[in-house]
């Protein structure tokens, strides 16, 4: 394995970062299930523990996501449709 490179670490932040701020910028005219992919995504990298301040985040910059204090995902289907569906995705397991 090579050893990592500082600059290139930086690197890879400064465009992970970017991007970041790219799609938050225009997260409110991404087809929902792409906004469902990439909240799972994160939640998945980040870990489960940021998954209400993630949501409570992206309700505050864009406003047709709803209202951020009772949501818990990105979406507009509201925590009920949600649970419905996590808890059919829990059955097919």
């Amino acid at each position: 394995m090579q050893p990592i490179n500082p600059a290139s670490s930086v690197i890879t932040e400064q465009l992970t970062r970017a991007l970041g701020e790219a799609v938050i910028r225009i997260w409110s005219n991404l087809p929902q299930e792409v906004q469902n992919h990439l909240f799972q995504e994160a939640v998945t990298s980040q870990g489960e523990s940021i998954r209400s301040q993630l949501a409570v985040f992206l309700h505050d910059k864009h406003s047709r996501t709803g209202n951020p204090r009772q949501a818990t995902e990105p979406d507009s289907l509201g925590v009920s449709g949600i649970n419905a569906a996590r808890a059919a995705s829990r059955a097919c397991d």
